[in-house]
């Protein structure tokens, strides 16, 4: 059984929210994403990619072929546009996969699991060498992720750059994933988010709305947003 909540707010400092999530444990697909740009940018990057990843993993597609195409798509609305401007999104990205789970991410958007013990994800090398067996990833590419890869951003990053950082992994009873845009990590630390999942008493939702709560307390000054997804 899986159980998620969710929640995004624009923070202590800003009117605008250029962060957006989604979140379907029927397509088995959670993202998180933090865009960049200001207003009608940030907001309009991070909702482009939001539904183009949404709609090619619903026609089937894989994330790693789903970001990539959305990091396409909208670096060709950036060169028609009248002016140049910073325009993107970094982004999380966790699938529901054969009773276990792959994450995927760019830039500083995080993902933490909670099996015991809270950690952030870190890219996984052999399952990206795997991928270049399989002909999913560009043989040109090394498989180990590169200086500066947190710096990254789909729209910003050109295609021949851009590295979605994966894992993949199973599901175990208890286990939990956390989605978060930096908003929410750079204020609410690793012990602090440990200690609210960690909390059996309190659901999904409610987990989320007590992170959010946390780093709003702390001053958070970024757009805030996460999704914690658990299996009972």
């Amino acid at each position: 059984m899986i159980e998620f909540g969710h929640g995004t707010h624009p923070g202590m400092a800003r009117s605008r929210n250029e962060d957006t999530y989604y979140a379907d444990p029927a397509l088995g697909l959670f993202l998180v994403l933090d865009g960049m740009g200001g207003h009608r940018h940030g907001e309009l990057a991070s909702a482009s990619v939001r539904d183009g990843v949404v709609e090619r993993v619903t026609r089937g597609q894989s994330l790693l072929s789903a970001l990539t195409a959305a990091n396409d798509e909208l670096l060709m609305h950036t060169r028609n546009l009248p002016h140049a401007r910073p325009m993107g999104t970094t982004v999380a990205a966790v699938r529901m996969v054969d009773g276990g789970w792959e994450a995927a991410w760019v830039g500083d958007a995080r993902i933490y699991i909670d099996d015991g013990e809270l950690r952030r994800l870190a890219h996984d090398g052999k399952l990206a060498e795997a991928l270049v067996e399989k002909g999913e990833w560009p043989e040109s590419r090394d498989t180990a992720a590169p200086r500066g890869v947190m710096n990254q951003a789909l729209g910003v990053t050109g295609t021949e750059q851009l590295y979605v950082q994966m894992c993949r992994g199973t599901w175990k009873s208890g286990m939990r994933l956390l989605l978060c845009t930096d908003g929410l990590a750079e204020v609410v630390d690793d012990a602090q988010l440990r200690a609210i999942s960690a909390r059996t008493e309190l659901g999904a939702q409610e987990a989320v709305e007590h992170m959010i709560l946390t780093a709003l307390d702390g001053g958070a000054r970024n757009n805030v947003t996460a999704i914690l997804v658990r299996h009972g």
